[in-house]
C-alpha cells in the first residue's frame, strides 16, 4: 500500500462519517437533527517542548470553527504539581495534576496525550488504557516492538484507542505527494531519499540511553517513514547501516540504505550533530520529486529528467501542523476504532521492527528497553 493508498482510505473513512445515517427516502417527512457529540476532553501527559505545542493546538482547535466540535483542552499531569500549575495556567487549563496516577483518577479525561520521553510511552500508555482512557502516542512510539505489541495488545483488550501521533502521517502534504506520484509525473519510482538533522547535543534527553537518546528515535523516524509512505508496504531483500556512537552511548548520526525484492532502493540519513537540508526525495525514470522539510512539508517540487522545474506545489495553511493527527484521532475513536487509517498499528509495529533490525546491526540496546511495561510510571 502506498502513501497514496493509505491517505485515501482516510479521506473516504472521513467522507463516511460524514454522511453516516443518510437514508434512501427522497422526501422524509420529519427528518432528525444530526446528534451532536461532546468534544472529547484531552489531558496532556508531560510538560515538556512538544507537550507545549500540543497545548498550543488543542487551544487553536478550540476556538476554531472547523474543530472546536472534537477537543476540549482539559488538563496537564506532571511529576512536578508547580511546573503542571505553570503550564496549566498558561494555556488556560482547567485541571493540572502532579502526578499521572491523579490525572487518571479523574473520570472526566476522555483523551490522553503521551509527550514525555521515549522509555515512559508503554508504560504510561499502557496505564491511561486501563484506567479507561483513549491515548495518543507521540512518536517514537516506544522502545522496541515488543513494547509496541504490549501496547497494542492492551488497546485491543480494553477497546481504547492507542494511535502513534507522527504528525507528517496526518498533514495533507503526503496526499498532495501521492497525487503527483500516482499521476505518473515522474513516471515509475526507482529511489526514496530522505534525511533530518538538527543540532541538539545540549538536550539531556536526547545523550540518556535509558530514555531512548539519540538520533534514531527522535528524528531518525521521519526519514524512514518518508520512505514508508512513499513505498508503502514491501519485501526488504538488503539493510546495510551504520551510525556514529555518542560519547553516553547513543547514536550521534546514522545512515541506512534499504533495497527491496523489486530492486527500488531508499537512504535515510539523521543526525542530533548537525543541521541538514531536510528534503525528502523521490527518484523515477521520468524525473524527481522534492519536499522542502520532511518534518512539516513546506512545499513541493517536481523536476523533469533535464532538472527543469515542471510544476511546484504549494501546501495548505494550517495551525501547527498538529491538528491534523488530533482530528483523525477523534474522528477513529468515535468510529470505535483502535487506530487511525493514516497510521495504523500495523505500520507502528513495521516501523518499530525497522528500527529494531537498524539497532541491532549497530549493537545498541537501551538499558530499559526490556524493562516491565504493565505498571506505574510518573509523568515529565
Amino acid at each position: 500500500m502506498t502513501m497514496n493508498d493509505r491517505a485515501s482510505t482516510a479521506v473516504h473513512a472521513a467522507t463516511a462519517d460524514d454522511t453516516q445515517g443518510a437514508t434512501a427516502q427522497t422526501a422524509p417527512s420529519a427528518p432528525n437533527p444530526t446528534p451532536t457529540l461532546p468534544p472529547l476532553k484531552v489531558a496532556i501527559l508531560g510538560a515538556g517542548r512538544i507537550a507545549v505545542s500540543m497545548a498550543r493546538t488543542l487551544t487553536m482547535m478550540a476556538a476554531d470553527d472547523r474543530y472546536r466540535t472534537l477537543v476540549d483542552p482539559y488538563a496537564v499531569a506532571s511529576r512536578d504539581q508547580a511546573r503542571a500549575d505553570a503550564f496549566a495556567k498558561e494555556h488556560g487549563l482547567p485541571k493540572a495534576y502532579g502526578s499521572y496516577e491523579a490525572m487518571l483518577a479523574d473520570p472526566e479525561v476522555d483523551l490522553v496525550y503521551i509527550a514525555t520521553p521515549h522509555s515512559l510511552h508503554a508504560k504510561q500508555a499502557i496505564a491511561c488504557m486501563r484506567a479507561g482512557k483513549h491515548v495518543l502516542v507521540e512518536k517514537a512510539f516506544a522502545l522496541n516492538v515488543e513494547q509496541a505489541r504490549a501496547m497494542i495488545d492492551v488497546s485491543e483488550d480494553t477497546g481504547r484507542f492507542c494511535g502513534e501521533a507522527i504528525w507528517t502521517r496526518f498533514m495533507p502534504s503526503r496526499l498532495l505527494v501521492d497525487e503527483a506520484l500516482s499521476a505518473g509525473e515522474i513516471g515509475d519510482v526507482t529511489a526514496v531519499h530522505a534525511n533530518l538533522c538538527y543540532p541538539m547535543t545540549h538536550k539531556a534527553r536526547l545523550k540518556d540511553p535509558r530514555l531512548g537518546g539519540g538520533a534514531l528515535l527522535d528524528v531518525g523516524v521521519y526519514p524512514l517513514n518518508f520512505i514508508d509512505m512513499v513505498l508503502g508496504e514491501r519485501e526488504l531483500r538488503r539493510l546495510d547501516t551504520t551510525m556514529v556512537t555518542f560519547p553516553t552511548g547513543v547514536d550521534a548520526q546514522n545512515s541506512t540504505t534499504l533495497v527491496y525484492a523489486n530492486d527500488t532502493m531508499a537512504t535515510a540519513y539523521s543526525s542530533m550533530m548537525n543541521a541538514s537540508d531536510r528534503d525528502g526525495r523521490v527518484d523515477g525514470t521520468e524525473g524527481y520529486l522534492v519536499c522542502r522539510n520532511i518534518n512539516d512539508i513546506e512545499g513541493i517540487d517536481i523536476y523533469g529528467t533535464d532538472h527543469e522545474l515542471k510544476r511546484h506545489v504549494d501546501v495548505p495553511a494550517q495551525l501547527t501542523g498538529y491538528e491534523y493527527e488530533v482530528k483523525a484521532a477523534v474522528r477513529a475513536i468515535r468510529a470505535g476504532r483502535r487506530d487511525c487509517p493514516e497510521m495504523t498499528h500495523a505500520d507502528t509495529l513495521r516501523m518499530m521492527a525497522l528500527m529494531d533490525r537498524i539497532r541491532r546491526e549497530w549493537g545498541l540496546h537501551y538499558p530499559t528497553e526490556d524493562d516491565a511495561v504493565d505498571g506505574t510510571a510518573d509523568a515529565d
